[in-house]
This record gives C-alpha cells, structure tokens and sequence, in this order.
C-alpha cells in the first residue's frame, strides 16, 4: 500500500476525558509486543489518549527516507493496532501519537526489541536469525541453591578497554567471552580471568540501549555507566561490532551470554526501570504523557530517581510493562537474573509478581536492588520495596549498605572509616553482616550503625558488599580515609574487608578489579568519565597478584564449605555461635556440628581489626589453621590449641 492511500483511510476516533491516570482503560492481558511472520506483520501501541496513531515505515534506522505510513485502528481498551500483509523483515519504523491536536515526536515503542543506530526506529527482525549456532542446546550453569551466588560487577567497556587486555574486541560484548587473552606479563585477562577467579555470575552494568553515548560517533571514546535508560527491550549498540544494523547487537549479545554459560558463569542484567534519562520527551511520554510517571503535589514530575522523574509501577501497564521486559530478557537472551537500580521506589506488589513470574521460567533467577530511593516519592514507604520492607519481598535481596560502611566506613564522607580501617564500636555492625541481615540471639540491634532490627527473612535476601560502581573504590576508600597508614596496612584492610564479605552468610558481591585493588584514582562518580579512569589496568594483576590469588583462594573456600551459606537464620541460630570478646576491633564466631553438610565438623572464624595482634582463646580441643593472615591452605597450616595469636588486620579460619 502506498504512502497516500496508507495514511489518509477514514478512521472513527473515539476520544475520552478522564480524571485521573486511574481511570485510564488498560489492556494488561494484550500482547503489545510487535508481531512478525513472513506473511504478515501487526503494530500495536496502547494509548487511550490518542486522538490518532500513525505508524511510520522507514528503509533504514537513520536518516531522511519514509516510504509508508499508516493510521492505525482504534480498538478497545486503548488499543491501536494495524496488520499489515506482506514480509517486512528488516524494514524499520516508529509510530507517532497525535495528543490534544498535535502529533508527538516519534517513537520506535515502547516494546520495540531491535532498534537502528542511537535506538530512534525500530526494526522488524525475526528473533531466530539472531541465534548463535547452538543457541538452543545451551543451559544455564547449575545452580542448586541462591546461597551459592559469588556476584562480580563489570561494565562491558570497562573489562577489555585496557590494550594489555590483550583483547581482540575491547570494549565490545564479544570482546568479554573472547578466551585466551593475557597481559604482557602472561598473566590471563578478561573471562579467563573470571573464571579462574571463581565467581558463580556476572553482574554486567546496564546493557539495555541507553542514550547518552553516539552510537553512530564510536570513533570518538565515550564512555558511560548507562543509567540513562532509552529502550529497554533491545542490547546497546556501542557494545556491538555495527550499531548501524540492528541485527548485530543482539545476535553479539546473546553470543556473550552463551560464552559465558559455556564458561559456567550466569549473567545478572542491571536494570534501570525506575526512571528515564528524558522526561518530556521520553518514549513513555511519547506514547501516554504522563501515565508512566509518578506527579509531585503540585503536578511536576515527582523525583525519587534524583535524575528528574521517577516511574509509577504500581500503575497497570508500568506494572506489565515491567514484568514483561524481564520475562523477555529471561527466555529470549536467557538472562539469568536482575538487578534493580533504586530498587526502592517500586513498589513491593509489583516485584513479589516478577518474581512469580520469573520463577515458571526457571526457579533459579535471582533477584535483587538497591533498597533505597534517590529522592523522596508520593508512593508511601510501606508500600515500597525498600530495604526495611524486605521481609514483604519474596525471594528478592536487597544490598546490605549496613555492611557496605560497617567495613570500611561511610561511602558519602571520605573522612569516615569503618571496621577494617581503625573505627571503633562497629562490632554489632559485623556481626550483623555474617548472618546476612537476619535474626540471631547473639546481636545487639540497639548497637548497629543503621538497622536496628533484622530486614532479611533469610541470608539469601542480603547481598553482603563493601563496593561496586558507585563511590569510590575499596582502595581508593581506604587510602583516602587512612592517609596515616602505610601501604602495606592498606594492602592488609584490602584483604580484610572482602574476607568478611565472603565468610558473611549474605550473597557476596565483588566489584570488578577489587581483587587487583583496583583504582579509580580518587574519582568516586565516574559515570561518564573517560577510559583512563573507568578502565581496568591489567598491569594490575601483575602488581598485586597476591591480592588476586588470596580473594581466589577466599572464594574456593567458602564454594567448598556449605557453613558459611546456610540457607536459614533457624540453622544460623542452631550452628553458629559469637565469642564475647574484651577486645574492640575484633569479631570472633564458630560454626558448629557439620553446618550445613559441612566437611568441617566446627569452624572458627576471627576478624581481627586491630594494628596489633590478638590473643584468643580457643575452645577445648587441637584446631588446624586453614586461613592466616596473607596465606590460606585449606588442608591446614598448623595445628593449635589453647591461647593463640591473631596477626593485626586480618582474618583467621580454623577448623576441627
């Protein structure tokens, strides 16, 4: 059909005042999603404020060359929806929404899954082409229980963009499955790397198109974190070989998946759904003004984001819309989880139905976020998945931040230290993080730096961290806090803060190059710094190769000892046990009676802070070392008993 006898068919519009967004008709059980075969193609976009809905058809995915367009039909419940015959594989288009006698700017849709150069058309494509040679046989790496997940944060650009990286692909999605690299000293890079080091996923930083980097300038060095969400459902091109042709995105993206399956590594999406880079002009707006947005008091945009909007998920098609985009990244690209950015300003009904929903897929994808809003929201906070309301979330974790500056001090004030780093009466705190945010009889709340009650229901719900992305650096934070203490007690805090993470109950989560003590070289927002300062420097490895190997052996040990991720706060109160200690700067517990199907029939674990040694009393009986200060031999070092010496700053793990 041509572009005239396409546009101008005689339409009835049917067009509706209403009082509130509340009173909007909606569709959640339509699939808005665009459908394809190669006889036909039907266009749906929900909008029941739309007086008009044109869909726009375009050769390629920029530049001046609309060939068609068409008026859609209005259909019930705010549905426009047009089936048009004939095979449009690889054409693009976008739609435009006529509100209030004016037609909006043009948007590829919301649910638009494959997208041209800089996310402004969609594309049709049939998903199956995309497939990697074996896609279908691939599995996800087992995983028995969410109390095994080693999380490791990574940006895409971040792990490959260093030339010792050695990669042949930096900065791109297929440059981190790409297996043999190694810096100049031989020392293995990239998923080598990641492997060796032990961790069960990937947490890659947003991978979802966002906006603010030129994919059509990629020969200009951008950089960015990608919390600026643009389209959600389709990968970003500059992470791709071509952003140009929409195609290569995703079949990349689902290749690194797969390589990473294959490596026996899930991997976890960042997802940014709490707000829009754009506001008014964002494709929500673009397709429903206002509805997918949250409104202050006096009718602005309510903020929570703290980046100029906040969306409204507990409304009906944020609600699908929300639920539908994760379901899609889990069967279509078989991500293996989620990660919630401001977790906090969702609303609690809208997760606990993701994670149903997530669960007939498969039982094993994780969820998790950051239980904390960036701003104050109308949402009112019993209703919000925030850290507090955890035990209303179901199977869902949030970040432990009590943790977090517990260790190593507040990560808003440079000046703050914490646990490893010489602060006093951050015991309580400790304590805290080993059992995950949950309820044991051994802690006082009343003394803990920020809860003062558990908000876990079991250790699996707390993710147990002491940096990522955000902030500055482990290093950075101690070195700036500590300017007093010499490198090598800096090296030994570093060695200590993670230790506690990986013998906590709670899922730990490393970021990326902190088993290298990795530097942002003081900068602690660096969300569109340049590579110099993002990047990983795999001289690192070389340089502090100890450090490397210690978080390695760490990891092993707590994979190969089920004590230290039991799955319930009843056999945390049943098993492990806290010693009173006369020492500040120390924290000191057991694991008793084959915990968890542990080989170790008891376990000791002593965190000592202390610039100096301690003296500890062991309980009756000869104790064989596995962990002393820099050096871990899970088949024990030596034998001891009675009163023993904890060497300053670091841990000890004995065992019977």
């Amino acid at each position: 059909m041509g572009y005239l006898s396409g546009l101008f068919r005689w339409r009835k519009v049917v067009s509706k005042e209403y009082q509130s967004f509340d009173d909007y008709p909606v569709c959640t059980d339509e699939n808005l999603w665009t459908e394809y075969t190669s006889r036909y193609a039907v266009f749906k976009i929900w909008s029941p404020v739309a007086e008009e809905v044109r869909l726009n058809i375009y050769d390629r995915g920029h530049g001046d060359d609309l060939t068609e367009s068409f008026l859609l039909d209005q259909k019930e419940n705010g549905l426009w929806k047009i089936k048009l015959r004939g095979d449009y594989k690889g054409i693009y288009y976008t739609f435009s929404v006529k509100y209030k006698g004016r037609f909006l700017d043009e948007t590829p849709g919301i649910y638009a899954t494959a997208v041209g150069v800089n996310g402004h058309r969609a594309m049709i494509i049939d998903l199956e082409d995309t497939n990697p040679e074996g896609w279908h046989n691939q599995s996800r790496p087992k995983l028995n229980s969410f109390n095994d997940i080693v999380l490791y944060e990574l940006h895409v650009r971040d792990m490959t963009i260093d030339p010792k990286s050695g990669s042949s692909f930096p900065g791109k999605y297929i440059g981190l499955i790409e297996t043999g690299t190694k810096n100049k000293e031989g020392h293995c890079t990239g998923i080598d790397h990641i492997k060796a080091l032990g961790v069960t996923h990937v947490h890659l930083l947003p991978v979802f198109d966002y906006f603010m980097v030129d994919e059509a300038a990629l020969h200009n060095p951008q950089f960015n974190w990608g919390y600026d969400p643009h389209n959600y459902n389709t990968p970003e091109g500059s992470y791709s070989t071509d952003p140009f042709n929409a195609e290569v995105r995703i079949k990349e993206f689902k290749q690194m998946v797969m390589g990473f399956h294959k490596n026996g590594i899930r991997v976890i999406m960042d997802v940014v759904f709490n707000h829009t880079y754009l506001t008014e002009n964002s494709l929500f707006n673009r397709e429903v003004p206002g509805y997918y947005y949250r409104q202050a008091k006096d009718g602005g945009w309510s903020n929570a984001s703290g980046c100029g909007n906040e969306t409204a998920s507990e409304r009906a098609m944020m609600r699908k819309y929300i639920i539908e985009s994760c379901k899609f990244w889990a069967t279509e690209y078989k991500i293996d989880g989620f990660r919630f950015d401001l977790m906090g300003v969702h609303d609690i009904e809208t997760l606990n139905l993701l994670s149903e929903e997530l669960k007939k897929i498969d039982p094993t994808i994780f969820v998790y976020g950051e239980g904390w809003t960036g701003g104050s929201s109308p949402l009112p906070e019993a209703l919000r998945a925030m850290k507090a309301n955890t035990l209303k979330l179901t199977d869902i974790a949030a970040f432990s931040d009590d943790m977090r500056d517990g260790v190593k001090g507040n990560v808003f004030d440079n000046k703050s230290t914490g646990f490893v780093s010489g602060a006093k009466g951050l015991e309580e705190t400790i304590k805290f993080g080993v059992v995950g945010s949950t309820y044991h009889p051994g802690i006082d709340y009343k003394k803990c730096k920020y809860s003062k009650k558990h908000w876990a229901p079991k250790p699996s719900q707390a993710i147990g961290y002491v940096s990522c992305h955000d902030n500055n650096t482990l290093y950075d934070k101690l070195i700036i806090s500590r300017p007093d203490a010499p490198l090598a007690d800096i090296r030994k805090m570093h060695r200590l803060a993670n230790a506690i993470v990986l013998t906590s109950q709670s899922v730990p989560f490393l970021h990326a190059g902190v088993e290298m003590m990795r530097t942002k070289y003081g900068e602690h927002n660096t969300y569109n710094l340049p590579d110099d300062i993002n990047r990983i420097e795999w001289n690192w490895k070389t340089q502090n190769h100890d450090i490397f190997d210690y978080y390695r052996a760490l990891i092993a040990l707590r994979k190969n000892h089920p004590a230290f991720r039991m799955p319930t706060s009843e056999m945390m109160g049943e098993k492990l046990r806290f010693f009173h200690l006369n020492d500040g700067g120390a924290v000191a517990y057991q694991v008793s009676e084959n915990a968890n199907g542990d080989p170790w029939k008891n376990i000791i674990v002593v965190y000592n802070a202390n610039p100096k040694s301690l003296h500890f009393a062991l309980p009756e009986g000869v104790w064989r070392v596995a962990v002393k200060d820099a050096w871990i031999v899970p088949e024990g070092i030596e034998d001891v008993s009675g009163n023993i010496s904890v060497p300053p700053i670091s841990m000890m793990v004995l065992f019977q």
